[in-house]
């Protein structure tokens, strides 16, 4: 009978043990505040994280205290739960290789507003689940692609507000391209100048979420005609920002504080046809005439092995390969045939290219514009064809007012036993124009209207309902709407936002 409450005892013993030894789940540190799997360790002047802290927690703040280098020993725990990190507004900087090997599932990572400088080879390499690495305002100033070497399930990378000199054109090129990168956000550093020969081997769904104003770029007209080609193509990044797009003129100095817009027209006397030169050379712009037969290829990145190419048309139609839509051809490498064209075929075409064993899936923009070289004479034409029949309109108007008032026949009544009346003048002009009658008592009668005045009305159309005597218009178009930001907002703001898709904004 003694041995049970004994037993009771020992059991009551291991789990009061179980409960305050370091790390039990369950357990908050005395400096932290916690909430079910969300911890907030936020303003405690730490300087690494708490030994004893939840294990299962999925979200933790560190913000606000004094940690400044980041070591295989600053969590000394692991915690595999954990999905979102906050470190920013600490003293970081330096990442060494090893400091996120405790928490391997991290999908997103706030390191902002710290002192990094460089970041290294093989950085973040234990972050294989990361997905969005907050890295703006900090002193960045050379960024190495290996840095990233994995990450491939990386989608967002926010390094505005640095020191960058340089395009980071390594994270969608080479050895350590990252696949999945479909927002970079690199404005508000100090590049001078973009590889534009090489932005036309990165993918166009990459393409569309390089945010780059801010940046005190040198002025130049193939920078400001591929800016133009992105604004044709609704990039948000362009889009929305088009006013923050400047440059400083070569012939301006280092320290001069000259700044042009970069997406105004008439760049800096840039031709149109240097502007649209590289547009033709990327394969952005065919031109063609009228009834030619025009070849567009599909410059895809996604390889033409295991690869399904679909293009939809300017009215929004598909053509697929191996049908043949009106004068429209699409074969199975992708080109797009267009046969006897049309001015109405003009517009911007997207060919969808889909790799069943990469599974990727991208899309690219080509314009195809048409011209009719007789449209000027034919115009010319039309214009005279037109005056010439205004001008024989109104001779045939006069001559039949004429033939009108002068040969229309005068009634005339007969008077058997009645007096012949007196001329006056009005009649004897009218009688002049009758036939004489055979009878002396047939006189010819003044008309009626002879005094009066012909006016010409024209004739009143019916009023269309709804269009308050005004001329139709075409519906307009659809507008696009891609969806990548929200409204702009100022630096406080977007520094605050822990994960949004706002990126850096500085106020002025």
């Amino acid at each position: 009978m003694s041995a049970r409450p004994r037993c009771r005892g020992l059991l009551c013993l291991l789990a009061v043990t179980a409960a305050v030894r370091p790390g039990a789940s369950g357990l908050c540190p005395a400096a932290c505040t916690c909430a079910t799997d969300v911890v907030s360790c936020t303003d405690r002047n730490l300087s690494k994280v708490p030994a004893n802290l939840f294990r299962l927690v999925r979200r933790l703040d560190l913000s606000y205290n004094r940690i400044g280098l980041l070591d295989s020993e600053w969590i000394p725990a692991p915690l595999l739960q954990l999905s979102t990190l906050v470190v920013r507004h600490n003293y970081i900087a330096s990442i060494s290789a090893g400091s996120f090997g405790t928490i391997p599932n991290v999908r997103n990572l706030d390191l902002s507003s710290n002192r990094l400088q460089v970041v290294r080879d093989a950085t973040f390499q234990e972050l294989r689940a990361l997905e969005v690495l907050l890295l703006y305002d900090n002193r960045i100033s050379r960024l190495d692609p290996s840095a990233f070497g994995g990450l491939v399930r990386l989608q967002r990378l926010y390094l505005s507000g640095n020191t960058l000199t340089q395009f980071p054109v390594g994270l969608y090129l080479g050895r350590f391209k990252l696949a999945a990168l479909t927002f970079l956000d690199v404005s508000y550093n100090r590049i001078t100048a973009l590889p534009v020969h090489h932005m036309h081997l990165v993918p166009g769904r990459q393409l569309r979420g390089v945010y780059l104003h801010g940046n005190p770029f040198v002025c130049d007209c193939a920078l400001h005609s591929l800016l133009v080609l992105w604004y044709r193509r609704h990039f948000s990044a362009v889009v929305e920002f088009q006013d923050h797009y400047t440059c400083r003129p070569i012939a301006a100095g280092v320290g001069s504080g000259q700044q042009v817009r970069l997406l105004r027209e008439s760049f800096l006397n840039c031709s149109v046809g240097g502007a649209n030169g590289s547009f033709h050379a990327l394969g952005f712009i065919h031109e063609a005439q009228v009834g030619q037969r025009l070849v567009v290829h599909c410059d895809d990145k996604a390889g033409s092995a295991h690869t399904d190419f679909l293009w939809v048309g300017p009215d929004s139609r598909l053509l697929e390969p191996g049908r043949t839509t009106d004068n429209f051809h699409v074969f199975y490498n992708g080109s797009l045939v267009i046969e006897s064209l049309r001015l109405e075929d003009a517009g911007v075409y997207s060919c969808i290219a889909m790799n069943r064993q990469r599974l990727l899936n991208e899309s690219v923009d080509v314009t195809v514009t048409v011209s009719n070289s007789s449209a000027g004479r034919a115009h010319s034409h039309e214009a005279f064809n037109t005056a010439f029949t205004t001008l024989a309109a109104c001779v045939a108007s006069i001559v039949l007012v004429l033939l009108y008032l002068y040969l229309t026949p005068c009634p005339c009544k007969c008077r058997a036993n009645g007096p012949r009346s007196t001329p006056t003048r009005g009649n004897m002009q009218a009688a002049s124009l009758c036939p004489r009658p055979s009878d002396e008592g047939c006189v010819a009668e003044p008309r009626a209207g002879a005094g009066k005045r012909v006016v010409f009305l024209e004739p009143l159309k019916e009023a269309v309902t709804g269009q308050n005597g005004r001329v139709p218009l075409f519906p307009g178009e659809a507008t696009l709407a891609e969806g990548i930001l929200r409204a702009p907002r100022g630096k406080a703001d977007s520094m605050s936002s822990g994960f949004s898709d706002t990126p850096f904004v500085a106020l002025a």
